[in-house]
């Protein structure tokens, strides 16, 4: 077993980063992974903003939650893209270069984390603003308008402003929960399952739940029913759970991911 070690964190630190961008941008895949991200995040959003109407009864749908949809099919993309900064690597064997070239685990799962979270963010918001841009222009159309009781509303509102914003840390926190499981699991195509089964099919089942508490309760713990919680805008008081408390539940399993990850990476051979 090899333990986590390196005297000089900061200057290894840096040329473990220096590493990891190297790689990233050498290879073809990454990039497109996040240029499709942006594509299907900002095209998701466009279809169904033109598809949900409002009518002169009022209407059904958060504006802003409808203009940021894509981000329900955005988030499989970013989750592929982190597994593989781990597990492809394990798939090729590099991984045994990357701990030869820097001896610290814990340097290096930070290196991978810190600029996993930059390009995500990087990405995130043209997905962001380019949805939130589409809804600006396709949902007054069907009805979105002040005459309907729903008044479409600037960045320069907060709760639009944090919608927006907040999707953009919901694509980073996703992509850090996948990260955490590759490192723990090794192996790509497990990891991509058990992030995706976490995201789409907890959901699922918690849609099968026909208990009134229990259906609300794991409405509050689900990562991707929660963390999307930061789009919501209107009707707050009867959501399962606030937008920020939503964030920080998937905050929480990111974090747990992460801690689980970083502790048998640190601990096993390679």
């Amino acid at each position: 077993m090899t333990a986590a070690t390196g005297s000089r964190p900061g200057p290894e630190l840096l040329r473990a980063l220096h590493s990891e961008w190297t790689k990233l941008r050498t290879v073809p895949g990454p990039a497109t992974l996040l240029i499709l991200t942006v594509l299907l995040t900002v095209g998701l959003s466009a279809g169904i903003a033109g598809a949900v109407s409002c009518g002169s009864a009022g209407c059904q749908q958060d504006p802003a939650r409808s203009g940021l949809a894509g981000f329900a099919l955005g988030q499989a993309t970013i989750a592929i893209f982190a597994v593989l900064m781990v597990g492809g690597e394990y798939g090729s064997g590099m991984i045994r270069s990357t701990l030869t070239a820097t001896t610290g685990r814990t340097t290096v799962l930070a290196a991978k984390a810190a600029l996993l979270t930059a390009v995500v963010l990087a990405a995130g918001i043209p997905a962001a603003l380019g949805s939130w841009l589409t809804g600006r222009l396709l949902l007054p159309g069907n009805g979105f308008t002040a005459e309907h009781g729903t008044q479409l509303l600037g960045l320069g509102d907060g709760p639009t402003l944090r919608a927006v914003l907040g999707s953009v840390l919901y694509l980073a926190l996703v992509a850090l929960l996948s990260l955490g499981v590759a490192t723990a699991v090794r192996d790509a195509a497990t990891a991509i399952g058990i992030v995706l089964g976490l995201l789409y099919l907890f959901p699922i089942m918690v849609g099968l739940v026909t208990n009134p508490d229990w259906h609300r309760h794991l409405q509050q713990i689900a990562p991707m029913n929660a963390g999307l919680a930061i789009q919501d805008t209107v009707g707050l008081d009867q959501m399962p759970i606030g937008p920020w408390s939503g964030l920080g539940v998937l905050a929480a399993w990111a974090a747990a991911a992460l801690l689980i990850g970083w502790s048998v990476f640190t601990v096993r051979d390679a």
